[in-house]
């Protein structure tokens, strides 16, 4: 069997699919018995403090309960504040309780819940 140089194997990889660069990852993984997965650093004492306080940068917007008599009101905010239609704003609405908005600022999220306070709906930021 030939051997390949370091060249020759890299051009050939470069030559597979996406799905058979995941079939040769799984097979040496087995080969060897090891993993592909990114090693995990392990705080050492004080680190799990500092990692506790760490402050959260990005959070969700849900929408708990809706007032059934303000209904309307609240999918007309659902719109403004998400960009979907009529029928996906109220399929929103009706679904409650669903996320509206995830993965925004703390100033957004902010936001968000200020346009929903006096509309009949109760909303929380996770």
């Amino acid at each position: 069997m030939p051997t390949l140089t370091k060249d020759e194997f890299i051009a050939a990889i470069e030559q597979m699919s996406v799905l058979d660069l995941n079939d040769l990852v799984k097979a040496l993984e087995t080969k060897f018995g090891v993993s592909a997965a990114a090693p995990v650093a392990v705080a050492a004492g004080g680190g799990a403090a500092a990692a506790a306080t760490e402050e959260k940068t990005a959070f969700d917007v849900n929408l708990k309960t809706v007032d059934a008599a303000k209904k309307i009101n609240v999918i007309k905010i659902v719109r403004e504040v998400t960009g979907l239609g009529l029928k996906e704003a109220k399929d929103l609405v009706d679904g409650a309780p669903k996320p509206v908005k995830t993965g925004v600022t703390k100033a957004e999220a902010d936001g968000i819940v200020a346009k929903f306070k006096d509309s009949g709906a109760e909303v929380e930021v996770k």
